[in-house]
Formats: structure tokens, sequence, C-alpha cells
């Protein structure tokens, strides 16, 4: 059965036999006792609506103002940048998709994917497109968090040496995973309030850039031809790395009543992600073209009254930490999924470890700006082709997904396949991944960008790849267990 241990609650015991008044899960002051383990319907609450705010809250952030600001810095024009951030953010409708499976399922995106990869490729996949990228953005996002806090430390008079950078990180993390390990419940209770303060702060920003953004700028030297071609679509890849980095959107659908209209679940989902998303990258370009975003935050407070300066800092902390805290919670179940039996809540600490030394190195021993845009756009490599997998498998299963036999490991279980791997899930996305590397054009180059002159195609051809396959290799044989 699932390989996960159920944290305990206060006079509960681990378990329980009968169904409760009020679930557990549903109290915002108690750590969530379920990890990968099947959503009983009589825990199943609360309406689409609210995935929203949980959305939103994680893309009012500084790495959205970090990317948006970099298209400019990459030599396009603004309303080139703009047209790229617009697309890019269409990629949330996927993430839209892959959530409509929680309600179905009642399990989370890391157990869901048994469904395409068998039980023991699936721990292969959790491991590496699951633990180990949610680890990765969690690092880049504490180090963009971490900046911020550097400074509000600076303007309090305390010089930002390397201990007191240790110490404001270990802050960070520690209030992220705070979020992380008290779980689902506290997520949805604390994001409206978050998502309703940083439009607050976003909004003064707003105005601000307006007031002074040259809505004609075209950089000195303007991209044409392929260098043109090569820039957008390397743009269009790191704007829809925050989209795709989220194969776990299933993970806060869960708990909505297997009835809930995925419409409405794909609608909220992609709205909560694309509006923020969209408006704040736009906030970035719009800056860069007046002031240097190289360092956001200089740039901006060039922009702004002084006495905003502070708590456009803190706003910059707040939605990483809600941005991260959704990203430590996933990790906590990818770990679990690999098959490590531990409670979901030390998973997350676990991650958070993690983390915490990859974000020293990034900020301690390498160039962050760099970092974000080579790690983004690499990751692609292996998200693109994991998320049309998924979506794939959605639409040719047409969402029925049986979230108890999903829970059977033993090989006799629906979803043992072949010695515990589906070869159409792992030859699909193989295969994505392969062509997906071969146009890539980060921190390698591959030869078939090469032989385009640099333009990146890696997102577009690992999609489409991998999702034809698995649609080749399914065809005909295709069984779907049915709840």
């Amino acid at each position: 059965m699932a390989s996960t241990i159920p944290d305990p609650q206060p006079g509960t015991g681990t378990a329980r036999e009968t169904p409760p008044p009020q679930p557990p899960s549903g109290r915002a002051g108690r750590v969530e006792a379920h990890g990968i383990d099947h959503i009983p319907d009589h825990e199943r609450h609360g309406r689409p609506r609210q995935l929203f705010s949980v959305w939103a809250a994680a893309n009012v952030n500084y790495l959205s103002l970090v990317t948006g600001g970099a298209l400019i810095l990459m030599g396009l024009t603004l309303w080139q940048a703009l047209a790229v951030i617009v697309t890019g953010n269409l990629f949330w409708l996927l993430t839209g998709l892959l959530s409509i499976s929680g309600p179905a399922a009642g399990a989370p995106s890391e157990v869901i994917t048994r469904a395409m990869y068998g039980v023991r490729g699936n721990r292969v996949n959790n491991a590496v497109v699951g633990w180990l990228i949610s680890v990765c953005y969690f690092a880049l996002n504490l180090a963009a968090a971490a900046t911020a806090a550097f400074a509000l430390v600076e303007m309090a008079g305390i010089t930002a040496n390397t201990g007191v950078k240790i110490a404001v990180v270990m802050v960070v993390a520690a209030l992220t995973l705070a979020i992380g390990v008290y779980g689902h419940a506290m997520i949805m209770k604390l994001y409206l309030p978050i998502t309703l303060a940083l439009t607050a702060a976003f909004a003064v920003v707003a105005v601000g850039v307006f007031r002074h953004t040259d809505f004609s700028y075209v950089p000195a030297e303007p991209l044409t031809g392929t260098d043109l071609w090569a820039v957008l679509a390397a743009g269009v890849t790191l704007i829809a790395s925050a989209p795709l980095s989220y194969t776990t959107s299933a993970d806060f659908s869960r708990y909505l009543p297997r009835t809930t209209p995925a419409r409405s679940v794909v609608g909220w989902t992609f709205l909560g992600g694309f509006l923020p998303g969209a408006a704040v990258c736009s906030l970035g370009a719009l800056a860069a073209t007046v002031v240097d975003m190289t360092d956001p935050q200089a740039g901006l407070r060039q922009l702004l009254p002084d006495w905003f300066g502070p708590l456009l800092l803190l706003a910059l902390v707040l939605g990483t930490i809600a941005i991260n805290a959704l990203t430590a919670y996933s990790a906590g179940f990818a770990l679990q999924a690999v098959g490590i039996r531990i409670r979901r809540s030390l998973s997350v600490l676990a991650d958070g470890t993690a983390a915490v030394a990859l974000t020293l190195y990034g900020l301690l021993a390498s160039d962050f700006l760099d970092t974000v845009s080579n790690v983004l756009q690499l990751t692609v490599v292996l998200l693109g082709p994991a998320l049309a997998v998924y979506a794939t498998d959605i639409v040719l299963r047409r969402n029925r997904y049986d979230g108890p036999a999903l829970m059977d490991e033993t090989p006799g279980g629906p979803f043992w396949y072949t010695a515990g791997v589906n070869p159409a899930g792992a030859l699909a996305l193989a295969g994505g991944v392969t062509v997906s590397a071969l146009c890539v054009n980060t921190l390698y180059t591959g030869p078939i960008a090469r032989a385009l002159g640099g333009v990146d195609l890696a997102l577009p051809a690992g999609l489409v790849t991998a999702a034809l396959l698995y649609t080749l290799l399914t065809r005909g044989k295709f069984r779907a267990p049915t709840a």
C-alpha cells in the first residue's frame, strides 16, 4: 500500500475508524495528517474558487519580477517582451488541466502518475521530476526571498555579512516550512489574505512603474532575424517554466469533492496563475525600460516613494514564502512517493534542509541572475515532457482515476504493469526528454538548436513528442480503471 505514515493528531492516535464531525485536515491549526494516502469522501470539502488565491499568492513574487525584467535585458523591445509574457503564462491552462485529476482521484499528483509510469517507474519519476526539481526551485525562490531580506536588514542598520546572511536564510526557510508542515488547510486559510496584501503592495508598485515607463522603448541595437527568434523562444521558455513547474497541481485540489466541475477547477487555477503571473512579469519588463533590472530591488526603489522601500521588500519576501511553501509541500509528497516511509511533515523538513544548502551555495558562491535563467530554462527539458504525458493521460483516460486502486503497490495491483513499469509512459517521457535535449540552448547547445542558429525549441518539441508517443503507445490497449 502507500508508503506513508500519517501524522498523529492530539488525542486521536494515528487513524480514525469513523468519520469525524470536522475533518482534521480541514483545520488550519493542526498538522495535516494525510500524506500521499487517499482522501476519503467524508473529508472532501471546499470550493474550486479557493484555488484562485492559492495560485495568485504564489505568483506575486520576486522571481516573476526578475524574469520579466530579464526579457528586456535579453534585447527585446517592450511590446515583444509583453507578448512573450502573455504567451508563456498561457501554459497555466495545462496546470489547470492537471488539477482536475485531484478531485477525481482524491490523491496527490505524485501518486496519480503511477497510472502513467507504473509503481516502480513512478518512484524514479518522483525522484527526479518530483523531488530533485522541486528542491531546486525551492532553493531558487529561497535565494530570491533572501536577497530582498538582506536589503531589509541593511535598511535596519545591520551589515549583511556572511553570518547574517546565513541567519536570514534560516529564518525565511523556517517560516516557509512552517506553512508546508501544517499543510493543506493552513495554505487554504492563509493564501487569501496573503493575496490581498500582495495585491495592495504591487498596486503601489504598478502606479510608480507606469508613471515612468518608456512605452516606446526599443534597445539601441534591436534584434532581427534568427537572433530575434532565438531570444523570443528562450523568453517563452523562461516565462513558461513557472506554470510548467507545477506538474503537482492536483496536490492542492485533491480535497475538493469528486463531483466538483472540472471546468471550474481548470478556470480558477488558470486565472490564479495567469493574471498575477502576467501582471508581475509585465511590471518587471516595464520597469526595465527605465532602470537597470539586473538588481531589481535597487531599480524599483528608484521609481517608488522612499517610504515604500521597506514595504516593497517585505512584500517580495512574503510572496516568495507563499510560492515556496507550495513547493515544499509537494516536495514532501515526492519524497514519500519515492518509497521512503516517512511522515509528510518530516519529509517537508528534509526537503527544506536540502534546499537551504543549495540556497547558501547559490547566494555565496555563484551569480544569482545567471543561475536563475539557466536553471529555469534547463528544467523545461524534463518538465515539458512530464507535463505532456500527464495531461495526455488525463485526456485519454477522461479523468477517470480510481483513488484506492492507485494506493495498491503490490505486484498484483492494476498499476504494476510490467515489473512495476508502464512501458508507454517511460518511453514517452524518455523520448520527449531526448528530443527536448537535442533542441535546448542554455547551459549547452543541442545539435538541433545549433543547426537552427541557436533557436531553442526544447519546450514545444518536448511537449509534442511526449504527447504523441504516449498516445501512440497506448492506442488500442488503454485501460482506465474507474471508481
